[in-house]
């Protein structure tokens, strides 16, 4: 499998996986979704506020890439958050439609990248403004095992408050293959 295909799959288990998070929580009342439950970020909303806060950092980055002027595009409306844990908001029903247009941005921008494409340097700020320039590739890895790190804290603060997910295994996705 070339590494465009596997960052294709990452995609795909991304927005599997937001739809199992989205449904579960989708259960809940304002008050279990704000709770504070121990959480690196306390309640299940902060969590899905930050998954998307950080995905609109690492987009708006993505989408420098000369080959990504339509990633541009889509999310040239996104306000730029100015903190790890901004809630951009407070109640999910529109959390719930900005993931959903997220996650179809993601999978658009992958579909479209080319191999060569993924050997290019992004040069860009932290939060602090600090400059790095590192692997497109390597960025993109980072993008979607941050995704798969923080949905399992969702995926914790859900199942505390009686919301089972099913199965959260990426191998849910890989096909299997004939024996040679």
């Amino acid at each position: 499998m070339s590494q465009l295909a596997h960052f294709q799959l990452m995609a795909r288990y991304n927005a599997w996986m937001n739809d199992k998070l989205y449904a579960a929580a989708g259960q809940l009342s304002s008050q279990a979704l704000s709770e504070d439950r121990g959480g690196f970020f306390p309640s299940i909303l902060a969590t899905l506020n930050h998954i998307a806060v950080a995905d609109i950092i690492w987009l708006k980055r993505f989408a420098e890439h000369p080959a990504c002027a339509e990633l541009r595009e889509v999310i040239s409306d996104l306000q730029r958050p100015v903190a790890l844990d901004q809630l951009l908001f407070d109640t999910f029903a529109p959390l719930h439609t900005l993931r959903g247009r997220l996650d179809g941005h993601i999978s658009d921008w992958v579909a479209a990248l080319t191999e060569p494409d993924l050997e290019h340097v992004l040069a860009y700020g932290n939060m602090k403004g600090v400059p790095a320039q590192r692997p497109y590739a390597s960025l993109m890895l980072h993008f979607f095992n941050h995704q798969t790190h923080h949905r399992g804290q969702a995926s914790t603060l859900l199942h505390q408050a009686g919301q089972d997910i099913g199965v959260t295994d990426l191998l849910a996705l890989i096909a299997d293959v004939e024996p040679r």
